[in-house]
């Protein structure tokens, strides 16, 4: 059986499926079960409860055992951020830093590397001050009908 890494093409399909089960929760005051949420998803729901537990984990969403259990947001969706989620799911390395892996060892490989390392992280700078820009609300209202 195949085991997931904490980084790699799994897990690319997490920033995706944790965006969605927020704005669903989003429209929900009450605790909503994980199942329900993958049904909406189409989703796996073993899948999905490892993505809630990350966002749980980056103090988003408030987990609650039991009967009635389930997951809520922690804070309301027009004060979450889609930076906040993308930094809670960080699992792995920008997603540019594969090009490190293609570098020799060598002198000018280790030069070639730095000039890499700098490109990603100015990419992943990049990545998270544009999602710091909308909010889970935001993408509620453009993809939910009658979202207010």
């Amino acid at each position: 059986m195949k085991t997931e890494k904490a980084s790699g093409s799994t897990h690319s399909k997490w920033f995706g499926l944790a965006l969605q089960a927020l704005v669903i929760l989003s429209h929900k005051s009450e605790c909503y079960p994980s199942a329900a949420i993958a049904g909406c998803l189409n989703s796996e729901a073993t899948q999905l409860r490892k993505v809630l537990a990350k966002l749980a984990a980056g103090q988003l969403i408030e987990t609650r055992e039991g009967r009635d259990g389930g997951y809520r947001l922690k804070r309301p969706p027009e004060a979450i951020s889609l930076a906040e989620v993308y930094i809670a799911l960080k699992v792995g390395e920008p997603l540019c830093s594969g090009m490190l892996d293609t570098i020799s060892l060598n002198d000018a490989g280790l030069n070639m590397k730095s000039a890499f390392m700098d490109i990603a992280n100015e990419i992943e700078q990049n990545t998270i001050e544009t999602l710091q820009q909308f909010t889970i609300a935001q993408l509620a209202q453009k993809t939910l009908p009658n979202s207010s």
